[in-house]
């Protein structure tokens, strides 16, 4: 296995999310890569600020996009949809050139309802159509009440869930090699 990059976008702002966790596992699962996180503090989009200028936040995220060889996407549902912050963030992105064009992305989910994130899947699903990115259509990671699910190191124990997760980060990896 050739080291590729592997870029990691969190929807959730919390430092200790679930997503987060998940998101780790996910480049754990990826194998050897050069794992970056994604910054989703941006200012919100506001065409008035992009007259002034890119800010360099929105900048360097871009080209983060542009360099990694694939993208896992770990984003809780708040009240059945993507959080703000992700969705701000690709408004910015989707600005001047289409870094997504492609691009092999996976999305991944953690929240405390049952069905684990599946809108939130679904409305992401939706939103990136127009990107043009190669979006992994499965396996379906989807962590429902993950506070069941994660150790107090932040390590994902369920073998069902870890099972999915390998699986979707193999396939990701193998739409990686093949964009090479």
């Amino acid at each position: 296995m050739s080291e590729l990059t592997l870029l990691g976008l969190c929807g959730s702002l919390r430092a200790d999310s679930y997503n987060r966790k998940l998101m780790h596992a996910a480049a754990k699962s990826f194998g050897p890569s050069s794992f970056v996180e994604g910054d989703l503090n941006l200012p919100l989009f506001n065409e008035d600020v992009e007259a002034q200028g890119m800010p360099d936040a929105v900048t360097r995220l871009k080209e983060q996009v542009k360099a990694a060889d694939a993208v896992v996407i770990a984003c809780p549902e708040y009240n059945k949809a993507p959080p703000g912050a992700l969705k701000n963030a690709l408004d910015w992105l989707s600005r001047g050139g289409q870094p997504w064009t492609d691009k092999p992305v996976a999305l991944v989910s953690a929240t405390a309802g049952r069905a684990g994130g599946e809108r939130t899947q679904f409305a992401l699903r939706l939103m990136m159509v127009a990107f043009r990115p190669h979006l992994l259509m499965g396996p379906e990671v989807l962590v429902a009440s993950p506070k069941d699910h994660f150790d107090d190191s932040g390590s994902l124990v369920t073998e069902s869930y870890q099972n999915l997760l390998d699986d979707l980060m193999g396939a990701l990896r193998a739409a990686a090699d093949a964009n090479r």
